[in-house]
């Protein structure tokens, strides 16, 4: 009973994949069909295309949890809409901006609240996997340290891109004229992983112990 239980479960997890899998490459092909500039493009999108070829190459061998998969495609998506339209023009946010009467457009820092949610959960459930870690207050340190280290290399790498390239990653960077940007994104990260260890962490633990227990039944 448990062996059918259990096999139900994978195949359900296995279907959640796929569709995760076909939405995804169905925005990365819409994302690429005239977007705002090809230079742009790639460079929010490489990212994903990375990240997304690492799982494929590990899927069999290391396979995460569904919530994770779920906030990584969840990540994808939102760097590849940022790609198409750049991160200062997505029209949604060019809408709330006008209806808000908000001094820019907010979809900047939206990637940046998510480059801390995801990350967070990523590195959670690595450090839980491979690691002695368990639940408490190092884990939850630890979790944020790497998460801020993130974001600080992203920081860095716009800052290469813009000194090797002048005007033309200005899209990239999408500062908006803001001279702290630099500063709200990284504060937009930090509170995205913290919100995400305060609301997913409890769930992310029933999750790992269904994957371990998927795992450790015999086939």
């Amino acid at each position: 009973m448990n062996r059918l239980r259990t096999g139900k479960k994978q195949r359900r997890e296995q279907k959640l994949h796929l569709l995760l899998l076909v939405i995804v490459a169905g925005v990365l092909i819409w994302s690429a069909v005239y977007p705002h500039d090809w230079f742009t493009w790639i460079l929010e999108v490489f990212p994903a295309i990375i990240g997304g070829a690492v799982l494929l190459i590990t899927y069999r061998r290391f396979q995460l949890t569904g919530l994770v998969y779920s906030l990584i495609a969840l990540h994808m998506i939102i760097l590849m809409i940022g790609g198409h339209y750049t991160y200062a023009e997505m029209p949604l946010f060019n809408w709330l901006q006008d209806s808000l009467h908000l001094e820019r457009n907010y979809y900047d820092r939206l990637g940046h609240f998510i480059q801390g949610f995801v990350p967070a959960m990523i590195v959670r459930e690595l450090l839980l996997r491979t690691s002695p870690l368990r639940p408490g207050k190092w884990l939850v340190t630890i979790v944020i340290s790497v998460c801020m280290a993130i974001s600080a290399a992203y920081e860095l790498i716009e800052f290469a891109v813009a000194g090797i390239t002048g005007t033309a990653a200005e899209a990239f960077l999408g500062t908006q004229g803001d001279v702290w940007d630099t500063q709200w994104d990284m504060t937009f990260a930090l509170c995205g992983a913290v919100i995400a260890l305060l609301l997913l962490s409890r769930y992310h633990n029933a999750e790992l112990r269904r994957l371990e227990h998927s795992q450790t039944i015999p086939k």
